[in-house]
């Protein structure tokens, strides 16, 4: 018997950073994404004896251990320890003897979530495996859970839930971890256009991104009042990208998305920075009208809204610089498992 399971990753489209504690316990966050066919996969292979073997293939790692209750958080692969420590722990309540094999179909600190959407399909992997009675809210839940409190990584909830849901959602963001998932029934035609005006980039860096968000909280905390109006602008943003999308306004989003970019820089140091400068600048004077990092910033991947047929020219420019215009499509479906 074979497990497997894939998870999408997303991109951000509005109001990235306002998911983040405490101020979305504090004045309630609003993100719309769009998850996009590009994956998290994870494949379960029981084994008898007392051994469990975790392989990331992407990353050329691998550990063998011995099966317990408990697997050893040491910084080698913990994302797949950290879901492990807590399915024994609230449901099977005894050691498992398994092979764990995952791949992600882009790098962490990319700024598509990558590293909350392989918690989930791992999640899912063992979801399907033990037929644990999750839905979709509970997993994405967990998953946050498993991150957030049980590894102590800083970051957001967006991830979780645009990778368990899938498809284009407005999120909503509250205290005491309340998420309403709004998924949004956006016409064909727009989402055609949409997919082909929007060129992905990834600038060939990563960075880690609980840093940048670790400094956005503490802004907050210490009621930093430019960071805080920062956020409330993204917010802001994330409404006007609902209201444009839905109403078919496509070539409203690059504007949308440029006046995103102007107030994101303000919510913490290394959000950008010179080589993210002069990228942007590039695409916007060769006819992007708008554009973002993609997730807390400093690195990864970066995407622009051309419109008409402006984004042969923005492709050009970015190619010319360096890193690399990346070929995608979005995805409708979330979490996916299966078993053969």
């Amino acid at each position: 018997m074979i497990i497997r399971s894939k998870a999408p990753l997303r991109l951000g489209l509005a109001g990235g950073g306002t998911d983040v504690s405490p101020y979305s316990d504090l004045y309630g966050g609003a993100i719309l994404n769009i998850t996009i066919g590009m994956y998290a996969y994870a494949t379960i292979k029981p084994l008898t004896g007392k051994k469990i073997r975790i392989k990331a293939m992407d990353r050329l790692e691998e550990v063998v251990v011995d099966s317990n209750k408990k697997l050893e958080i040491n910084g080698k692969l913990d994302l797949a320890k950290g879901v492990y420590n807590r399915i024994v722990k609230d449901y099977v309540k005894k050691p498992l003897a398994f092979e764990l094999t995952t791949f992600v179909d882009a790098p962490p600190g990319s700024g598509l979530g990558s590293s909350s959407t392989l918690v989930v399909a791992i999640v899912g992997a063992f979801v399907e495996w033990l037929k644990l009675p999750l839905g979709e809210y509970d997993i994405a839940q967990l998953a946050y859970k498993i991150e957030r409190e049980d590894l102590g990584m800083h970051g957001g909830k967006q991830d979780q839930y645009a990778a368990t849901f899938g498809g284009v959602n407005y999120m909503e963001f509250y205290a005491g971890d309340k998420v309403i998932v709004n998924p949004l029934r956006v016409k064909e035609t727009t989402l055609h256009e949409l997919e082909n005006n929007l060129v992905l980039f990834f600038t060939e860096t990563s960075r880690l991104s609980s840093e940048i968000i670790k400094k956005q909280s503490d802004n907050v905390k210490k009621k930093n009042t430019k960071s805080i109006e920062a956020m409330h602008s993204l917010k802001e943003q994330s409404v006007k990208m609902k209201e444009a999308i839905l109403r078919g306004d496509v070539d409203k989003v690059g504007e949308i998305l440029h006046y995103g970019w102007e107030h994101k820089k303000a919510m913490a140091e290394g959000i950008s920075n010179p080589m993210i400068e002069n990228i942007y600048n590039a695409a916007m004077k060769a006819g992007a009208t708008g554009g973002k990092v993609s997730g807390a910033g400093g690195g990864g991947f970066m995407f622009f809204y051309a419109p008409y047929n402006s984004k042969f020219k923005v492709i050009e420019t970015l190619n010319s610089i360096g890193g690399k215009v990346m070929r995608y499509n979005f995805a409708q479906q979330g979490l996916t498992t299966w078993t053969i």
